[in-house]
């Protein structure tokens, strides 16, 4: 995924009250969710990658859980 088709994703979401006040979450392969903590823009150093730019996106545990996903909307 790219950064624009990201935007385009949220853009959407966007438009809703309930998602412009919603947590932002990561969830892993294995299930566990983290809430996003920052956003950096790297830059790539390897000689010939196409790929000169990246977002990474950081989680973190907040060591507590919240409650249980009762719809998807």
């Amino acid at each position: 995924m790219t950064a624009k088709e990201l935007s385009q994703y949220l853009d959407k979401f966007l438009t809703s009250p309930a998602a412009q006040n919603a947590r932002v979450q990561l969830e892993l392969p294995n299930g566990e969710k983290l809430d996003l903590s920052e956003i950096q823009l790297l830059e790539n150093r390897m000689i010939g990658d196409r790929e000169t730019h990246r977002l990474n996106l950081k989680g973190v545990n907040l060591g507590w859980k919240m409650g249980k996903i009762i719809g998807k909307l």
